[in-house]
């Protein structure tokens, strides 16, 4: 399986407050939104970023919005699907991005800048670590990079009629992962030059869509456990 995130929310940006589903509250000035199945799905802004958050409920999942660009996720239950993180929307093509904090993942599971673009649909990861599974493993290998002094291997892989941010559609997904990742189990740190992606996606003819949705710092989990914390910038 080589991407297993899930995403259905409103193709348009939520400013201000998040819209929350009814089986939902946020505990005011953390951004703790608890729902029966632990924390439903939502997008929107915080402490000056975005976020987006989605799980389908099948884990025991609790995505908290910290202060600034820091969030937290722990998952439990080893089912179910999940992606959740901080960043900005639009996205766009020349940001560098910075994370750092903890990431603990038991199996299947995904640390990555993560985002979408449109005209043409394109759902894109860099990948900067992992937990059981090698998404490299499953994807069509187009060329490797060197950015920020490591090497990624660059991969696409076609999504047939799955969920997209706008419905169900059959869409590219770039990938850039780290080879070696950064080892998971503990703290965690890096930076990554988008642009340096792109321009290598491009090289190989994988070119990404005009308009930028979001572009967050994603922890993502199948069928699995964890936690992260994690703060963007």
């Amino acid at each position: 399986m080589v991407s297993f995130s899930r995403i259905a929310l409103a193709a348009a940006a939520i400013t201000g407050a998040a819209a929350l589903p009814t089986n939902a509250t946020d505990t005011e000035g953390l951004g703790l939104l608890v729902g029966r199945a632990g924390t439903p799905s939502s997008e929107g802004n915080h402490g000056g970023y975005f976020y987006s958050w989605w799980t389908d409920n099948a884990a025991q999942a609790t995505y908290t919005n910290l202060n600034g660009g820091q969030y937290s996720l722990s998952w439990s239950g080893n089912n179910g699907n999940l992606v959740g993180g901080k960043g900005w929307n639009p996205g766009t093509a020349s940001r560098n991005i910075n994370y750092s904090g903890t990431y603990q993942p038991n199996g299947n599971s995904y640390l990555a800048i993560y985002g979408w673009t449109r005209n043409p649909l394109i759902e894109y990861y860099v990948v900067e670590s992992y937990g059981s599974y090698n998404p490299s493993s499953a994807a069509q290998k187009k060329g490797t990079v060197n950015c920020n002094g490591a090497n990624y291997d660059i991969l696409e892989t076609t999504r047939t009629n799955q969920p997209s941010i706008d419905g169900t559609k059959t869409f590219q997904q770039f990938w850039s992962v780290r080879n070696p990742k950064k080892q998971p189990g503990g703290q965690i740190s890096g930076s990554v030059n988008f642009s340096c992606h792109v321009t290598a996606w491009r090289n190989v003819g994988m070119n990404l869509g005009s308009s930028h949705y979001y572009q967050i710092v994603a922890t993502e989990g199948y069928k699995s456990s964890g936690s992260a914390t994690i703060t963007v910038s």
